[in-house]
């Protein structure tokens, strides 16, 4: 596989876990029921976000970074490939821990009045924790193919870079558009060896 294609690769991974963890943040992750006695049931739906914060924030901070992981090259795309790295197994850690029952009954509390009366309280949970689960190990996965591989890819402007070609003293802007007043070519081999 070549160097851009990794790179394509890594960053379709990246922006799809990226994406299934920032939109499953939306869905409902969790209900809870309560039935008091003599009282009608009462019940409160809890998405991602309510159930934690964090994991919508990494998702788009993580989209970030596959956006900044196009346009960096070298030690910096490492260090992106680390932060998507941190950010995929962040979320991949807490999607399944904020869907256990006390964290749900406690989150469904400090929003309403739910669960603190003397009732029977049910918790049901719905899978899209999963895919929460699923976005953040793709994401974990292109940070760490970033890590791994990332100093060997191109970056965006590297195909109309010149192959081993080292900054000139005349490459400013201002002495290419007195070559060009002058009547020559800025581009010239001749030109650049003046």
């Amino acid at each position: 596989m070549t160097a851009r294609r990794e790179l394509a690769v890594a960053a379709l991974i990246g922006a799809a876990g990226a994406g299934l963890a920032a939109g499953s943040a939306g869905r409902t992750w969790a209900t809870v029921v309560e039935r008091a006695a003599g009282l009608q049931s009462l019940s409160q739906d809890l998405t991602g976000r309510s159930l934690s914060g964090v994991i919508a924030a990494l998702a788009w901070a993580g989209l970030a970074g596959v956006a900044a992981l196009l346009a960096t090259r070298g030690w910096a795309r490492v260090a992106i490939g680390v932060l998507l790295t941190g950010c995929g197994t962040i979320i991949a850690v807490v999607s399944p821990t904020v869907v256990r029952r006390a964290h749900v009954i406690s989150a469904a509390g400090e929003k309403s009045n739910l669960a603190k009366l003397a009732g029977d309280v049910t918790v049901h949970v719905n899978g899209w924790w999963v895919m929460s689960l699923a976005g953040g190990v793709l994401l974990a996965a292109a940070g760490l193919l970033t890590v791994v591989r990332g100093r060997r890819w191109p970056g965006m402007s590297a195909r109309y870079d010149r192959p081993g070609a080292a900054p000139q003293p005349g490459d400013d802007p201002a002495s290419l558009w007195k070559a060009l007043d002058r009547g020559d070519d800025p581009t010239s081999a001749d030109l650049r060896e003046r």
